[in-house]
Protein backbone atom coordinates (compact mmCIF):
# COMPACT_ATOMS: atom_id res chain seq x y z
CA UNK A 1 0.00 0.00 0.00
CA UNK A 2 1.15 3.53 -0.83
CA UNK A 3 0.49 6.55 1.37
CA UNK A 4 -1.57 9.28 -0.29
CA UNK A 5 -3.05 12.52 1.02
CA UNK A 6 -6.83 12.74 1.15
CA UNK A 7 -7.86 16.33 1.94
CA UNK A 8 -11.43 15.28 2.76
CA UNK A 9 -10.04 13.19 5.64
CA UNK A 10 -7.47 15.79 6.66
CA UNK A 11 -4.71 13.16 6.65
CA UNK A 12 -2.75 10.61 4.67
CA UNK A 13 -4.22 7.17 4.10
CA UNK A 14 -3.34 3.81 2.55
CA UNK A 15 -4.15 3.25 -1.14
CA UNK A 16 -2.99 0.47 -3.50
CA UNK A 17 -1.38 2.92 -5.95
CA UNK A 18 0.75 6.05 -5.71
CA UNK A 19 -1.27 9.26 -5.67
CA UNK A 20 -1.52 11.10 -9.00
CA UNK A 21 -4.04 13.87 -9.48
CA UNK A 22 -5.22 14.67 -13.03
CA UNK A 23 -4.44 18.01 -14.66
CA UNK A 24 -8.09 19.02 -14.16
CA UNK A 25 -10.82 17.28 -12.18
CA UNK A 26 -14.44 16.89 -13.35
CA UNK A 27 -16.77 17.85 -10.50
CA UNK A 28 -20.31 18.89 -9.63
CA UNK A 29 -22.47 20.26 -6.84
CA UNK A 30 -26.05 19.19 -6.05
CA UNK A 31 -28.36 21.38 -3.95
CA UNK A 32 -30.43 18.72 -2.20
CA UNK A 33 -32.87 21.28 -0.85
CA UNK A 34 -34.24 21.92 -4.34
CA UNK A 35 -34.54 18.31 -5.56
CA UNK A 36 -38.14 17.16 -6.12
CA UNK A 37 -37.25 13.60 -7.24
CA UNK A 38 -38.89 14.08 -10.64
CA UNK A 39 -36.34 11.57 -12.03
CA UNK A 40 -35.84 13.64 -15.18
CA UNK A 41 -32.09 13.24 -14.69
CA UNK A 42 -32.50 9.48 -14.32
CA UNK A 43 -34.49 9.18 -17.54
CA UNK A 44 -32.08 11.46 -19.43
CA UNK A 45 -29.19 9.18 -18.49
CA UNK A 46 -31.15 5.98 -19.05
CA UNK A 47 -32.29 6.89 -22.55
CA UNK A 48 -28.85 8.19 -23.50
CA UNK A 49 -26.56 5.43 -22.23
CA UNK A 50 -28.27 2.33 -20.77
CA UNK A 51 -31.17 1.29 -22.99
CA UNK A 52 -29.49 -1.82 -24.47
CA UNK A 53 -29.56 -5.54 -23.64
CA UNK A 54 -28.12 -6.39 -20.24
CA UNK A 55 -28.48 -2.80 -19.07
CA UNK A 56 -32.02 -3.07 -17.73
CA UNK A 57 -30.85 -2.83 -14.09
CA UNK A 58 -28.35 -0.04 -14.75
CA UNK A 59 -29.09 3.41 -13.41
CA UNK A 60 -25.88 5.36 -13.76
CA UNK A 61 -27.90 8.28 -12.37
CA UNK A 62 -30.65 7.71 -9.83
CA UNK A 63 -32.53 9.68 -7.19
CA UNK A 64 -33.36 7.91 -3.93
CA UNK A 65 -35.28 8.93 -0.83
CA UNK A 66 -33.28 8.98 2.38
CA UNK A 67 -33.26 7.56 5.00
CA UNK A 68 -34.86 4.39 3.60
CA UNK A 69 -34.07 4.48 -0.12
CA UNK A 70 -31.16 2.51 -1.59
CA UNK A 71 -30.11 1.35 -5.04
CA UNK A 72 -28.90 -1.34 -5.02
CA UNK A 73 -30.59 -2.47 -1.84
CA UNK A 74 -28.73 -1.36 1.28
CA UNK A 75 -25.58 -0.27 -0.54
CA UNK A 76 -24.57 2.38 2.01
CA UNK A 77 -25.71 0.87 5.31
CA UNK A 78 -23.94 -2.40 4.49
CA UNK A 79 -20.54 -0.82 3.92
CA UNK A 80 -20.91 1.58 6.85
CA UNK A 81 -21.83 -1.32 9.13
CA UNK A 82 -18.89 -3.41 7.90
CA UNK A 83 -16.50 -0.48 8.34
CA UNK A 84 -17.30 -0.08 12.01
CA UNK A 85 -16.81 3.11 14.07
CA UNK A 86 -16.21 6.23 11.99
CA UNK A 87 -14.85 8.88 14.30
CA UNK A 88 -13.78 12.43 13.50
CA UNK A 89 -11.44 14.62 15.51
CA UNK A 90 -12.56 18.01 14.27
CA UNK A 91 -12.08 17.83 10.49
CA UNK A 92 -9.61 14.93 10.69
CA UNK A 93 -10.92 11.40 10.28
CA UNK A 94 -9.56 9.07 12.94
CA UNK A 95 -11.36 5.91 11.82
CA UNK A 96 -10.41 3.47 9.08
CA UNK A 97 -11.13 3.85 5.37
CA UNK A 98 -12.24 0.91 3.24
CA UNK A 99 -8.61 0.54 2.11
CA UNK A 100 -7.22 0.53 5.65
CA UNK A 101 -9.94 -1.91 6.82
CA UNK A 102 -9.24 -4.37 4.00
CA UNK A 103 -9.23 -8.03 5.07
CA UNK A 104 -5.89 -9.82 4.85
CA UNK A 105 -4.90 -10.48 1.25
CA UNK A 106 -7.42 -8.02 -0.21
CA UNK A 107 -7.05 -4.44 -1.41
CA UNK A 108 -10.18 -3.02 0.19
CA UNK A 109 -13.27 -3.76 2.23
CA UNK A 110 -16.16 -4.36 -0.13
CA UNK A 111 -19.19 -6.47 -0.97
CA UNK A 112 -21.00 -7.49 -4.14
CA UNK A 113 -24.79 -7.12 -4.39
CA UNK A 114 -26.97 -10.06 -5.32
CA UNK A 115 -29.08 -9.90 -8.48
CA UNK A 116 -32.25 -9.28 -6.48
CA UNK A 117 -30.66 -6.21 -4.84
CA UNK A 118 -31.11 -4.43 -8.16
CA UNK A 119 -34.78 -5.41 -8.49
CA UNK A 120 -36.26 -2.48 -6.53
CA UNK A 121 -34.93 0.89 -7.75
CA UNK A 122 -37.79 2.73 -6.02
CA UNK A 123 -37.46 1.13 -2.59
CA UNK A 124 -38.22 3.59 0.21
CA UNK A 125 -39.51 6.23 -2.19
CA UNK A 126 -41.20 9.16 -0.38
CA UNK A 127 -41.08 7.29 2.95
CA UNK A 128 -40.44 9.55 5.92
CA UNK A 129 -38.50 8.83 9.08
CA UNK A 130 -40.94 7.76 11.78
CA UNK A 131 -44.73 7.85 11.48
CA UNK A 132 -47.41 10.51 11.58
CA UNK A 133 -50.40 9.74 13.74
CA UNK A 134 -53.71 11.55 14.00
CA UNK A 135 -53.28 14.85 15.80
CA UNK A 136 -49.67 15.43 14.75
CA UNK A 137 -48.81 18.99 13.76
CA UNK A 138 -45.92 20.31 11.71
CA UNK A 139 -43.01 21.57 13.79
CA UNK A 140 -39.60 22.96 12.86
CA UNK A 141 -37.11 21.39 13.07
CA UNK A 142 -39.03 18.50 11.60
CA UNK A 143 -39.58 15.49 13.82
CA UNK A 144 -40.40 13.48 10.72
CA UNK A 145 -38.20 13.99 7.70
CA UNK A 146 -36.89 12.65 4.42
CA UNK A 147 -34.88 14.08 1.55
CA UNK A 148 -34.02 13.21 -2.02
CA UNK A 149 -30.47 12.21 -2.87
CA UNK A 150 -29.46 12.43 -6.53
CA UNK A 151 -26.51 10.14 -7.26
CA UNK A 152 -24.17 9.33 -10.08
CA UNK A 153 -20.56 8.14 -10.27
CA UNK A 154 -18.34 10.40 -8.16
CA UNK A 155 -15.28 9.97 -10.42
CA UNK A 156 -13.28 9.70 -7.24
CA UNK A 157 -9.70 10.80 -6.80
CA UNK A 158 -8.93 7.40 -5.25
CA UNK A 159 -11.53 5.12 -6.89
CA UNK A 160 -12.44 1.90 -5.15
CA UNK A 161 -13.32 0.30 -8.49
CA UNK A 162 -9.89 1.11 -9.91
CA UNK A 163 -8.13 -0.20 -6.80
CA UNK A 164 -10.08 -3.47 -6.88
CA UNK A 165 -9.67 -4.37 -10.56
CA UNK A 166 -7.09 -7.17 -11.02
CA UNK A 167 -6.89 -6.48 -14.77
CA UNK A 168 -6.18 -2.75 -14.52
CA UNK A 169 -9.17 -2.30 -16.80
CA UNK A 170 -10.30 0.86 -15.00
CA UNK A 171 -8.40 4.08 -15.42
CA UNK A 172 -8.70 7.76 -14.56
CA UNK A 173 -8.28 10.20 -17.45
CA UNK A 174 -5.43 12.67 -17.03
CA UNK A 175 -7.20 15.49 -18.87
CA UNK A 176 -10.39 15.60 -16.78
CA UNK A 177 -10.28 12.98 -14.01
CA UNK A 178 -13.21 10.98 -15.42
CA UNK A 179 -13.03 7.28 -14.44
CA UNK A 180 -13.67 4.81 -17.27
CA UNK A 181 -13.70 1.04 -17.92
CA UNK A 182 -11.56 -0.34 -20.75
CA UNK A 183 -14.01 -2.99 -21.93
CA UNK A 184 -11.37 -4.61 -24.13
CA UNK A 185 -9.34 -5.48 -21.04
CA UNK A 186 -12.28 -6.30 -18.75
CA UNK A 187 -12.94 -10.00 -18.17
CA UNK A 188 -16.07 -9.60 -16.06
CA UNK A 189 -14.61 -10.59 -12.68
CA UNK A 190 -16.89 -7.98 -11.03
CA UNK A 191 -14.24 -6.97 -8.52
CA UNK A 192 -15.01 -3.36 -9.45
CA UNK A 193 -18.67 -3.90 -8.54
CA UNK A 194 -17.57 -5.27 -5.18
CA UNK A 195 -15.02 -2.51 -4.65
CA UNK A 196 -17.16 0.56 -5.34
CA UNK A 197 -18.92 1.44 -2.04
CA UNK A 198 -21.36 3.69 -3.92
CA UNK A 199 -22.25 0.75 -6.21
CA UNK A 200 -22.00 2.82 -9.38
CA UNK A 201 -20.25 0.12 -11.42
CA UNK A 202 -22.54 -2.44 -13.04
CA UNK A 203 -21.99 -5.85 -14.62
CA UNK A 204 -23.61 -6.47 -17.99
CA UNK A 205 -24.58 -10.16 -18.19
CA UNK A 206 -25.24 -9.82 -21.93
CA UNK A 207 -21.74 -8.64 -22.84
CA UNK A 208 -19.90 -10.14 -19.87
CA UNK A 209 -18.09 -6.91 -18.95
CA UNK A 210 -18.55 -4.07 -16.49
CA UNK A 211 -20.00 -0.67 -17.36
CA UNK A 212 -20.34 2.63 -15.50
CA UNK A 213 -21.07 6.33 -15.84
CA UNK A 214 -18.65 7.93 -18.29
CA UNK A 215 -19.28 11.49 -17.11
CA UNK A 216 -20.78 12.17 -20.55
CA UNK A 217 -17.22 12.88 -21.69
CA UNK A 218 -18.24 13.35 -25.36
CA UNK A 219 -20.35 16.30 -24.17
CA UNK A 220 -17.82 17.48 -21.60
CA UNK A 221 -15.03 17.62 -24.19
CA UNK A 222 -17.05 20.20 -26.14
CA UNK A 223 -17.81 22.30 -23.06
CA UNK A 224 -21.31 20.91 -22.44
CA UNK A 225 -22.50 19.64 -19.07
CA UNK A 226 -23.45 15.98 -18.64
CA UNK A 227 -26.93 14.88 -19.77
CA UNK A 228 -28.26 14.49 -16.21
CA UNK A 229 -27.07 18.00 -15.34
CA UNK A 230 -28.61 19.51 -18.48
CA UNK A 231 -31.98 17.76 -17.95
CA UNK A 232 -32.48 18.80 -14.31
CA UNK A 233 -35.68 20.87 -14.18
CA UNK A 234 -35.22 21.74 -10.51
CA UNK A 235 -31.92 23.49 -11.28
CA UNK A 236 -30.21 21.74 -8.41
CA UNK A 237 -26.97 20.99 -10.31
CA UNK A 238 -23.81 22.90 -11.15
CA UNK A 239 -20.97 21.25 -13.06
CA UNK A 240 -17.39 22.35 -13.53
CA UNK A 241 -13.88 21.74 -12.23
CA UNK A 242 -12.52 21.40 -8.71
CA UNK A 243 -9.01 22.25 -7.56
CA UNK A 244 -7.03 20.84 -4.62
CA UNK A 245 -7.66 22.99 -1.52
CA UNK A 246 -4.29 24.75 -1.73
CA UNK A 247 -5.01 25.78 -5.34
CA UNK A 248 -8.64 26.86 -4.89
CA UNK A 249 -9.79 29.95 -6.80
CA UNK A 250 -12.57 32.18 -5.51
CA UNK A 251 -13.82 32.81 -9.06
CA UNK A 252 -14.22 29.06 -9.69
CA UNK A 253 -17.85 28.24 -8.74
CA UNK A 254 -17.08 24.69 -7.51
CA UNK A 255 -14.01 25.81 -5.56
CA UNK A 256 -15.99 28.64 -4.02
CA UNK A 257 -18.77 26.36 -2.77
CA UNK A 258 -16.50 23.50 -1.63
CA UNK A 259 -13.27 25.08 -0.45
CA UNK A 260 -13.94 28.76 0.20
CA UNK A 261 -17.38 28.69 1.83
CA UNK A 262 -17.46 24.95 2.66
CA UNK A 263 -21.11 24.94 1.73
CA UNK A 264 -20.95 21.81 -0.46
CA UNK A 265 -19.73 18.60 1.19
CA UNK A 266 -18.79 15.12 -0.13
CA UNK A 267 -20.89 11.96 0.18
CA UNK A 268 -19.51 9.59 2.83
CA UNK A 269 -15.97 10.99 2.83
CA UNK A 270 -14.96 8.57 5.61
CA UNK A 271 -14.79 5.75 3.05
CA UNK A 272 -11.57 7.32 1.74
CA UNK A 273 -12.26 7.69 -2.00
CA UNK A 274 -12.25 11.51 -2.10
CA UNK A 275 -15.40 11.67 -4.28
CA UNK A 276 -15.76 14.64 -6.63
CA UNK A 277 -19.51 15.20 -6.42
CA UNK A 278 -20.58 17.47 -3.58
CA UNK A 279 -23.90 18.17 -1.88
CA UNK A 280 -25.49 21.18 -0.24
CA UNK A 281 -26.99 19.20 2.66
CA UNK A 282 -30.71 19.34 3.53
CA UNK A 283 -31.57 21.91 6.16
CA UNK A 284 -34.23 19.90 8.02
CA UNK A 285 -32.33 16.70 8.84
CA UNK A 286 -30.74 15.86 12.26
CA UNK A 287 -27.05 16.68 12.52
CA UNK A 288 -26.07 13.12 13.46
CA UNK A 289 -27.46 11.76 10.20
CA UNK A 290 -25.86 14.56 8.18
CA UNK A 291 -22.43 13.94 9.71
CA UNK A 292 -22.63 10.23 8.87
CA UNK A 293 -23.67 10.95 5.29
CA UNK A 294 -21.61 14.06 4.51
CA UNK A 295 -18.88 14.43 7.13
CA UNK A 296 -18.28 16.81 10.05
CA UNK A 297 -18.71 20.04 8.06
CA UNK A 298 -22.35 19.29 7.16
CA UNK A 299 -24.02 21.09 10.12
CA UNK A 300 -22.02 24.27 9.45
CA UNK A 301 -22.87 23.99 5.74
CA UNK A 302 -26.56 24.00 6.70
CA UNK A 303 -26.11 27.15 8.75
CA UNK A 304 -24.26 28.85 5.87
CA UNK A 305 -27.01 27.86 3.45
CA UNK A 306 -29.70 29.31 5.72
CA UNK A 307 -27.88 32.67 5.58
CA UNK A 308 -27.17 32.58 1.83
CA UNK A 309 -30.00 34.98 1.01
CA UNK A 310 -28.10 37.69 2.89
CA UNK A 311 -24.87 37.01 1.00
CA UNK A 312 -24.84 38.66 -2.46
CA UNK A 313 -22.14 36.35 -3.86
CA UNK A 314 -23.79 33.11 -2.71
CA UNK A 315 -27.21 34.35 -3.76
CA UNK A 316 -25.89 35.12 -7.22
CA UNK A 317 -23.98 31.85 -7.52
CA UNK A 318 -27.07 29.79 -6.68
CA UNK A 319 -28.88 31.61 -9.49
CA UNK A 320 -26.34 30.11 -11.92
CA UNK A 321 -27.33 26.54 -10.98
CA UNK A 322 -28.97 24.97 -14.03
CA UNK A 323 -28.85 28.25 -15.94
CA UNK A 324 -26.86 26.95 -18.91
CA UNK A 325 -25.93 23.71 -20.64
CA UNK A 326 -22.33 24.92 -20.80
CA UNK A 327 -19.66 24.10 -18.21
CA UNK A 328 -18.96 27.12 -16.00
CA UNK A 329 -15.29 27.53 -15.07
CA UNK A 330 -15.51 31.03 -13.62
CA UNK A 331 -18.18 33.33 -12.24
CA UNK A 332 -18.72 36.77 -10.78
CA UNK A 333 -21.62 38.66 -9.29
CA UNK A 334 -22.01 42.23 -10.47
CA UNK A 335 -24.70 43.98 -8.49
CA UNK A 336 -27.98 42.26 -9.31
CA UNK A 337 -26.51 40.11 -12.10
CA UNK A 338 -24.65 36.78 -11.89
CA UNK A 339 -22.32 35.98 -14.80
CA UNK A 340 -20.82 32.61 -15.75
CA UNK A 341 -17.78 32.05 -17.96
CA UNK A 342 -16.53 29.02 -19.90
CA UNK A 343 -13.05 27.49 -20.10
CA UNK A 344 -12.00 29.98 -22.76
CA UNK A 345 -12.98 32.97 -20.61
CA UNK A 346 -15.93 33.93 -22.78
CA UNK A 347 -19.20 34.85 -21.12
CA UNK A 348 -21.60 31.90 -21.18
CA UNK A 349 -24.61 33.09 -19.22
CA UNK A 350 -25.91 36.19 -17.46
CA UNK A 351 -28.88 35.89 -15.11
CA UNK A 352 -30.68 38.33 -12.80
CA UNK A 353 -30.27 37.66 -9.11
CA UNK A 354 -33.68 39.15 -8.33
CA UNK A 355 -36.59 38.58 -10.68
CA UNK A 356 -39.10 41.42 -11.11
CA UNK A 357 -42.42 40.92 -9.34
CA UNK A 358 -45.59 41.99 -11.10
CA UNK A 359 -48.74 41.98 -9.02
CA UNK A 360 -51.91 41.57 -11.06
CA UNK A 361 -54.92 43.50 -9.67
CA UNK A 362 -57.75 41.32 -8.49
CA UNK A 363 -60.26 43.33 -10.53
CA UNK A 364 -60.18 43.74 -14.31
CA UNK A 365 -61.18 47.39 -14.71
CA UNK A 366 -61.87 47.06 -18.44
CA UNK A 367 -64.43 44.30 -18.05
CA UNK A 368 -65.41 45.13 -14.47
CA UNK A 369 -64.99 41.58 -13.25
CA UNK A 370 -62.92 39.97 -10.56
CA UNK A 371 -60.22 37.55 -11.73
CA UNK A 372 -60.08 34.04 -10.34
CA UNK A 373 -57.39 31.36 -10.54
CA UNK A 374 -59.59 28.67 -12.09
CA UNK A 375 -59.93 28.32 -15.90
Amino acid sequence: MARVYNWQLGREMDYPYEGSRPRKQWAGVFDINKCIACQTCTIACKTTWTSGPGQEHMFWNNVETKPYGFFPLGYDVRILDALGPQAWQGETYSGQTIFEAAPSGERLLGWRPEDEDYAHPNIGEDEIKGRIDRGHAIAIPHEHWMYYLARTCNHCTYPGCLAACPRQSIYKREEDGIVLVDQQRCRGYQECVRGCPYKKVFFNPHTGVSEKCIGCYPRFETGEVSACFAACIGKIRLQGWISPPDQAREDNPIDYLVHVRKLAVPFMPQLGLEPNLYYVPPIHVPDAFLVQMFGPNAPQAVRTYREAREDPVLRGLFCLFGSSDRVLSRFRVDGDVAIGYGDDGDEVIRVPVTEPIIERPATDRLYQIRRVNTP
